[in-house]
């Protein structure tokens, strides 16, 4: 796909949760660079396949997110094929190495972000390391896989990126335009993923929002 390079003072930004046309066209406006859309049937902000389908044609010229939780390797390749640019993939973060090395034979490392669920206390686990070039880090809930409100471990996040600086670090869970100045100054984060910060109710973003949100990363 030919894409619009929009990088906002230097920062890649992404929009997830995305349900509808407008909120894509609106992302886009702000200078989105990639645009996400949730794939997990229990998200309040669920896309299906078939729904995709329907909202691709009319979308804004930008990379489309698919956005899976831990899923066969079957239901990964049919996602695949369904016109996205990248997968973004939330797994345990005890996940066998070898399990998820099958991903990586079904979606090329370039197209495949991972998104380990990492315990508070814990790191990420450097089996991983080898088979993605794209790491999210997002806030951890027991129960739920991103989308939650609530802010993740920065410090954790400003660890793991020094660790690991081969891949290029997403950084995720309750950025808004109230705290994204003070999130980027703690982490040294160049790429932001942004869903409920922005959001009027879950699955509709609100437009003042995410144009608040761009007057800030100016």
């Amino acid at each position: 796909m030919q894409r619009r390079v929009v990088v906002i003072n230097g920062i890649t930004l992404k929009i997830c949760g995305l349900t509808s046309v407008a909120d894509a066209q609106a992302a886009a406006t702000i200078g989105a660079d990639y645009l996400g859309f949730v794939l997990h049937p229990a998200s309040p902000r669920y896309v299906s396949l078939e729904k995709f389908r329907e909202l691709q044609p009319d979308l804004p010229v930008l990379p489309r997110v698919g956005v899976l939780v831990y899923t066969a390797v079957d239901a990964l390749r049919a996602v695949s094929e369904a016109g996205f640019d990248i997968i973004q993939l939330h797994f345990p973060n005890d996940l066998s190495f070898s399990e998820v090395a099958q991903w990586s034979d079904v979606v090329p490392s370039a197209k495949l972000w991972f998104a380990p669920r990492v315990p508070p206390g814990k790191e990420m686990d450097p089996c991983f390391a080898p088979l993605a070039e794209t790491i999210l880090w997002d806030a951890y809930d027991a129960t739920q896989h991103g989308g939650t409100g609530r802010t993740g471990d920065w410090a954790a996040f400003a660890r793991q990126q020094q660790k690991f600086q081969r891949m290029r670090w997403i950084l995720a869970g309750g950025l808004n335009p109230d705290n994204v100045r003070d999130a980027l100054a703690q982490t040294g984060a160049t790429f932001i993923d942004v869903n409920s910060g922005v959001e009027s109710a879950p699955g509709v973003k609100d437009h003042a929002k995410l144009a608040a949100l761009a007057a800030v990363l100016q």
